[in-house]
């Protein structure tokens, strides 16, 4: 009877597998056998440029320093590091024998033209909902470059999950294919950001938590994530904004990476921002459109007279005169910690963010109005204590210099802490100490899987 009972069990296992395998299998199409690029019709490939500049295709396929498409970019993941492949058109390292069915496969289920299954940091759960058309032309785009002999380097997974057939395993169990459709009483311009925000742009692959699978959870949706090392904020009504945000400033912020009220992009979303410059004005605004209506109840209070009521309360908390202990928290050890953080902030900081004060170039927003400060986590406030805040290589644009290596630890979780009580009247941060110890990990073990 034993027997009997482990030969069937051994039976179903191996009947499942093979079920599961067939479903898995996919073959190999054929290789495109001459491509020449001046056969694309350059206004698909103009098209194409602006669709890949809102899918930021660029960060994840080029390594810095390296040549654009090329590949290398290390994607972390809390299942190893997946280095970004090669998209150029070269026919030996890069996609150069890719048809335009091979490349619309890969963007929608996530499978090479060889039928090898890519891991998911490659965010097809969100591609598969883009269109036909806009695919094709991202395809024209990228069929367009300069192609580049360069080798793709494998990536490096934890076993047993480095097993390609456990990606199919994951888009088995969850990846909810397209197409992508809207909602019939929005207007024009709130259904093509909605679309372009869920598939292209893939601002939920940052700004969605994840669970253990590496899953976004969908019913919370936009409620805050996170990517490469850094805080993706709430985006919905949990925004930690103190002024709400209205379409025409978060347009300003995606185009060009700034608004008067809401400060500047730093992290990963200066990329974002750079890219956003190069697609087209008329996308941008349909996602700031969308986004925007993700806040809800907040977004519906986003008109000028509250908005002045916001800026002016938030404001207040930037004085004229800095240093001593924060108005609004007196006692307690946190007040010990922030006398230290005040002569910090006299000493490095007051010259550019005083209130009355005259810089150069335009001065930075009231920190009583920095979303950095009033967020739930300190993590994206001490990068930019320690790295600042500086313009893409090569690009224009506005710097903060880092403190990294000016202040000890403990004092920089000395000024975190004086910020976020001098600055907002939010709840004291208890988790600064651990957040900087994270990001120096992350700092450590970067530089040591860095290639010399």
């Amino acid at each position: 009877m034993v027997w009997r009972i482990l030969i069937g069990v051994i039976v179903v296992i191996a009947v499942a597998f093979g079920t599961f395998y067939a479903w898995a299998w996919r073959g190999e199409i054929p290789p495109l056998q001459a491509h020449d690029a001046s056969s694309f019709d350059p206004s698909i490939v103009a098209r194409g440029a602006q669709l890949a500049a809102v899918a930021s295709c660029d960060v994840c396929h080029t390594k810095a320093g390296g040549k654009p498409y090329a590949g290398g970019y290390p994607v972390k993941t809390p299942f190893g590091t997946i280095y970004g492949p090669n998209v150029t058109p070269d026919r030996e390292t890069g996609i150069g024998t890719w048809s335009a069915v091979a490349f619309r496969r890969a963007m929608r289920e996530g499978v090479t033209r060889k039928g090898q299954h890519l891991y998911p940091a490659f965010p097809y759960d969100h591609f598969t909902y883009a269109t036909d058309s806009d695919i094709n032309a991202i395809y024209a785009f990228i069929m367009t470059r300069e192609p580049v002999r360069q080798a793709n380097r494998p990536p490096d997974i934890v076993f047993p999950l480095n097993i390609r057939l456990f990606a199919a395993g994951w888009k088995l169990l969850f990846l909810h294919r397209g197409p992508y459709r809207n909602e019939a009483d929005k207007d024009d311009s709130w259904a093509r950001g909605a679309y372009l925000t869920v598939s292209l742009g893939h601002c939920g692959a940052c700004h969605t938590p994840r669970n253990k699978f590496g899953v976004e959870e969908q019913n919370r949706a936009f409620d805050g994530g996170e990517g490469e090392g850094w805080r993706a904020p709430p985006l919905n009504e949990n925004s930690r904004a103190p002024v709400p945000w209205t379409a025409d400033a978060m347009f300003n912020y995606l185009r060009h990476g700034y608004d008067t009220v809401h400060g500047h992009t730093a992290g990963p979303m200066a990329n974002v921002a750079h890219n956003l410059s190069k697609a087209s004005e008329k996308d941008v605004r349909a996602i700031a459109t969308y986004v925007t209506s993700l806040s809800g109840a907040r977004a519906g209070a986003a008109n000028p007279e509250s908005i002045k009521t916001a800026v002016t309360a938030a404001s207040k908390l930037t004085a004229p005169a800095y240093g001593g202990t924060p108005a609004h928290q007196t006692t307690g050890s946190a007040a010990g910690k922030d006398s230290l953080g005040a002569k910090i902030f006299t000493g490095a900081c007051v010259t550019c963010h005083h209130s009355g004060g005259g810089l150069p170039v335009s001065r930075p927003i009231d920190l009583g109005l920095s979303t950095v400060i009033n967020e739930d986590d300190p993590t994206n406030l001490l990068h930019i204590i320690l790295t600042g805040i500086h313009p893409l290589p090569g690009r224009a644009g506005r710097i903060m210099p880092g403190f990294e290596g000016a202040l000890t630890d403990a004092q920089v979780v000395a000024l975190a802490d004086y910020l976020r009580t001098r600055f907002s009247h939010r709840p004291h941060w208890n988790t600064v100490a651990g957040a900087l110890a994270k990001i120096r990990h992350q700092r450590q073990t970067a530089a040591t899987e860095a290639p010399q």
